[in-house]
């Protein structure tokens, strides 16, 4: 496991064919990448083997007036990959750093799609939470 902080040309190619396993509507650019690597409160971690990306999560830090919150974000583990523990492996360890970083509460939103992935956020403690969820596109 470790932090994306710097990355090459293999690295964009793995990351960008992971996010379009994560949706097939994401755009995924060098800049957009650069953009979150340079931001001290977004974190991208990373699973390899051999060299090569399988896996990616990022944790972004936020603070509000009455607490300092984070949400989990792209959450993929290669097809190839899967069933192999990745994705506890990633959650556990956002989990930690946010545990390090004086987080109090994490939020996380799904595709119900992703029947897997739910039901290892709900074993791992996170619960459900009933409410809207609204978006925006600006620009």
């Amino acid at each position: 496991m470790e932090e994306l902080i710097n990355y090459s040309v293999h690295d964009f190619t793995d990351l960008s064919s992971l996010m379009q396993e994560l949706s097939g509507n994401i755009v995924f650019t060098r800049e957009s990448l650069e953009r979150m690597l340079a931001d001290p409160n977004s974190h991208l971690y990373v699973i390899r083997e051999e060299g090569r990306i399988v896996a990616c999560a990022s944790l972004c830090i936020f603070h509000q007036p009455f607490s300092t919150d984070a949400t989990i974000e792209s959450v993929v583990v290669s097809s190839k990959m899967r069933g192999k523990g990745l994705g506890r492996k990633l959650m556990e360890h956002l989990l930690e750093e946010a545990a390090r970083m004086t987080v109090d509460c994490i939020h996380l939103t799904s595709n119900p799609k992703r029947e897997a992935a739910n039901a290892l956020y709900q074993k791992m403690g996170f619960e459900r939470k009933e409410t809207n969820c609204y978006m925006k596109k600006l620009g």
